[in-house]
């Protein structure tokens, strides 16, 4: 027989003998979000080059850009529409410009305009450039170092004038695709081509396909979930998904068939003739046998005569209509 006191259920605070583990354990609580509290009230950590503004800043080095433009007139009245004026408006109207990009100029000032002592980005390394302007620019373009530009020295004012842009939407150098094709002559070739995509004609931009500032992809084209998506957002007549899919659609993607600049064939191919390009993969034996004809009867006509659907289809496992 069971003759034992019936238990009594405490709260957590009224257990008797556990008070002292109980204090410990509260004291250990507080302890930690006393710690969280300064932590999260701590300003946020800072790069290199942040933290010798701050430091200039704490010092009385920054002069302001008033200063600046009692030496650089011309610069300051054309700053008024630049967008980097925005930062001038940053705290309460108590953020600095010209200093943000060349840095405290105290010292230039004191110097009576001693050049080596500020930052002119134009007799500074690509390196030393990219990484000033990243200070801003790096959570809009987290892939330029990596991008073929950055590689090979194409540094941010190779293609941007903060102040002398001749197109001020984006402060390049100049509009596209003339500033690309100062580089990219072998795409000015092609997009001269019979056929081609409307660049020159200003309908189609470089920058709708490619982004410049680095991606995952090859030629810096623009990264998405299905790479096909960069053509199919145009082209949507044949995005699908299809109940048959042609495989090289799947496999390799537009590139391998079409040439996205410029082609001397109307569907813009990789080849001079439909035949030529389907023989690549599909064999002039192959079509013989299947089709029932003899040795180049199939090039008298194009093979997209009867597989009309040749990007995928709903009906027919042979793309046919």
């Amino acid at each position: 027989m069971h003759k034992d006191r019936p238990v009594t259920l405490f709260s957590i605070g009224a257990v008797q003998g556990n008070r002292l583990g109980l204090r410990a354990f509260l004291m250990l609580m507080l302890g930690a979000s006393v710690l969280c509290a300064t932590a999260s009230g701590a300003p946020p950590a800072k790069g290199k080059a942040a933290d010798t503004q701050t430091k200039a800043a704490a010092s009385g080095d920054f002069v302001g850009s008033d200063t600046c433009v009692t030496c650089h007139d011309e610069v300051g009245k054309k700053f008024a529409d630049n967008p980097h004026q925005r930062m001038v408006l940053m705290h309460g109207g108590n953020g600095v410009t010209c200093e943000n990009c060349h840095g405290a100029g105290k010292a230039h000032v004191d110097g009576g305009g001693d050049v080596t002592k500020i930052f002119n980005p134009a007799k500074h390394s690509a390196k030393e450039v990219d990484e000033k302007c990243l200070t801003c620019h790096a959570g809009a373009h987290p892939d330029f170092l990596r991008s073929p530009h950055a590689k090979a020295n194409v540094s941010c004012i190779s293609c941007h004038s903060v102040h002398a842009a001749k197109a001020p939407e984006q402060l390049l150098k100049a509009s596209q695709p003339a500033l690309c094709f100062q580089c990219h002559s072998d795409v000015k070739a092609s997009v001269s081509m019979p056929f081609h995509h409307p660049v020159n004609e200003g309908v189609v931009k470089c920058t709708d396909c490619h982004d410049v500032h680095g991606t995952f992809g090859n030629n810096n084209l623009r990264s998405t979930a299905d790479q096909s998506m960069i053509c199919t957002k145009c082209h949507t007549d044949v995005r699908g998904p299809f109940v048959y899919e042609h495989a090289p659609v799947k496999a390799e993607g537009c590139l391998g068939c079409h040439s996205p600049h410029g082609s001397q064939n109307a569907r813009m191919l990789n080849m001079p003739s439909i035949n030529t390009l389907c023989n690549q993969c599909h064999s002039r034996v192959a079509n013989a046998t299947v089709h029932g004809m003899g040795a180049g009867s199939d090039e008298l006509q194009p093979c997209t005569s009867c597989h009309t659907y040749i990007h995928g289809s709903n009906i027919n496992a042979a793309f046919l209509r």
